[in-house]
């Protein structure tokens, strides 16, 4: 089974993690955030993962630290849960309609972290949630589950629309690109690793 669990304790956040990759879409979620909870559980759903997270985070200086840190802790759970890479995809691209809201996602399991986000024209906030903390979190994720990422806004003009959109495309192509194929034997790469 492809999973992992995780504690990451800082002057900052204290958070506990389990991630499972062959999971049913299960989430036990709570940030503190509430926002950002109704993200990763619409993630876990769409990318039929499980997650129980747990996070005490200094809310009373802002989201930043919380936000950022539940995405490094993920990218790490992931790193950690997809193992030595063999047999998978490794890559995906996906498209996501919210409403009026197009995104596309694309992702390669690569070892090499690198983040491109072309979001434009999100409001400051939605709700209490400091949109920009969005790629914070992609950032904090990709860094520690070394992996390239494009984030592609199409067009949108609802804010919640378009965050919804990324967040269900990233289940989406986080589960296909780590889906085992039957066809792919080792690491599906011409240099043997990744």
């Amino acid at each position: 089974m492809r999973n992992s669990t995780i504690q990451r304790m800082t002057a900052e956040t204290a958070i506990n993690m389990d991630f499972t990759i062959d999971g049913t879409g299960t989430a036990k979620i709570q940030s503190g955030v509430g926002f950002l909870d109704h993200m990763l559980i619409l993630t876990t759903k769409h990318g039929l993962f499980d997650m129980e997270l747990t996070c005490t985070g200094d809310l009373e200086v802002d989201q930043h630290h919380t936000v950022e840190d539940i995405g490094i802790v993920l990218g790490q759970a992931f790193e950690e849960a997809i193992g030595k890479k063999q047999g998978i995809n490794r890559y995906a691209t996906v498209t996501i309609p919210m409403d009026e809201a197009l995104s596309t996602l694309a992702l390669d399991i690569s070892g090499r972290p690198h983040l491109v986000y072309r979001v434009n024209g999100l409001k400051d906030k939605i709700g209490d949630f400091d949109t920009e903390l969005v790629e914070e979190f992609f950032q904090g994720f990709v860094n520690h589950a070394k992996v390239t990422l494009h984030i592609n806004l199409a067009y949108g003009s609802n804010s919640h629309h378009i965050v919804e959109s990324i967040f269900k495309g990233f289940g989406r192509v986080l589960d296909e690109a780590t889906r085992e194929n039957p066809r792919i034997k080792g690491v599906p790469s011409t240099k043997g690793s990744l």
